[in-house]
């Protein structure tokens, strides 16, 4: 799976934008708010429906207009595929897969993998719990459309559950109502609960052997699934949390309360780890996501690196640039010294100003 082309109308600082990109590294270089990390946020709505922001659409489309379009065109196996995407400021977005409008964002995921590597990664390890569930959820999404399922029935009755804790501190009688909510909620919490399980045990069959390399084998790494509670005690806990959900209006058991470990010779990096350590830790995780798409889909992701490699070592960077050569790659910059002084491949170079872009000589290296 690769880009062949991406076109842009209204979208954050472009008025209008067509570009095509080579299947091997496409660099975008140029200094600081030129619109370099919007090309990568198209993209990435475009694969998963969502900006890796968390930006909403309205906040997406351009200043001075009601709507935006987003055209990307892709190539798998021979056989050309055109994504479509409608962003409005006052409407859902609107989804076309080969001019067939699609009636569900979720028949649109897994059919174009990415995986999105920004500094804010580095620190996923040292953040707090949301952004790690965060990363595996988006992940998993991707990969796993029945997950995807659960995870937004789940979030929905979650949130009527809320709303219903709140209103029964001025109207106790509707408490009767509460179980409803809550054997759905222990229905799709179990089943989120076993992927990510899943999840963890797969990640774990690759992180091992790609930290020891990046460590120079002084480090042994395993990813650690820390469920809030076990899809058999799940039921009990929710009923007998009740009354203490009632008093602080909102659930407080369930999977919406997970975490995930980092644990490197016995050690746990969130709480313990240098800050090399962590940064490290995020990195081995970012490769093993590739490997994992790489594994379950029978394809290569495309590869999104967002100004990553000015916030590593040079150690990093090759053991990062060298791990790529094989996956469509688009990264974000503000010069090319990097690339030129270690001779990295490059196919495709875009100086990018003020959202407008110009497709550079490549540099002799």
């Amino acid at each position: 799976m690769v880009i062949k082309s991406l076109e842009l109308s209204n979208f954050r600082n472009y008025a209008f934008l067509d570009m095509n990109f080579d299947k091997g590294t496409n660099i975008l270089y140029g200094d600081n708010a030129q619109g370099k990390t919007n090309i990568l946020e198209a993209i990435y709505l475009c694969a998963t429906t969502k900006s890796h922001r968390g930006t909403k659409d309205r906040d997406i489309v351009n200043f001075d207009e009601e709507e935006a379009h987003i055209r990307t065109y892709l190539e798998k196996d021979g056989d050309e595929i055109k994504i479509d995407m409608h962003l409005r400021k006052n409407k859902t977005k609107g989804i076309a897969i080969d001019g067939t409008k699609i009636k569900r964002a979720s028949e649109l995921l897994g059919l174009m993998n990415v995986v999105f590597f920004s500094p804010e990664d580095l620190s996923i390890i040292k953040n707090g719990p949301s952004e790690r569930r965060r990363f595996v959820d988006m992940e998993l999404c991707q990969l796993d459309p029945m997950y995807l399922h659960h995870l937004n029935n789940y979030n929905k009755i979650i949130n009527q559950r809320n709303k219903l804790l709140k209103d029964m501190y001025m109207n106790p009688s509707l408490k009767g109502t509460l179980d409803v909510w809550d054997i759905q909620l222990v229905e799709f919490g179990k089943k989120i609960i076993e992927r990510r399980t899943a999840f963890v045990d797969q990640m774990n069959t690759i992180i091992g052997r790609i930290h020891d390399s990046l460590s120079g084998g002084k480090e042994k790494l395993l990813l650690s699934y820390e469920p809030d509670i076990s899809p058999e005690d799940f039921e009990g806990r929710l009923r007998g949390s009740q009354e203490r959900d009632i008093r602080l209006k909102q659930t407080t058991v369930g999977p919406h309360r997970d975490d995930f470990a980092f644990i490197a010779n016995e050690i746990d990096i969130r709480k313990f780890g240098s800050q090399g350590q962590q940064r490290t830790a995020a990195l081995s995780l970012k490769l093993s996501e590739i490997e994992l798409v790489k594994t379950m889909t029978k394809d290569t992701p495309i590869l999104l690196l967002d100004d990553v490699l000015s916030e590593l070592d040079s150690n990093r960077q090759n053991y990062l640039l060298n791990s790529i050569g094989d996956i469509q790659t688009i990264i974000t910059c503000t010069g090319l010294d990097e690339f030129i002084n270690n001779r990295f491949e490059i196919n495709r170079v875009f100086k990018i100003t003020n959202g407008s872009i110009d497709i550079m000589s490549i540099v002799d290296k």
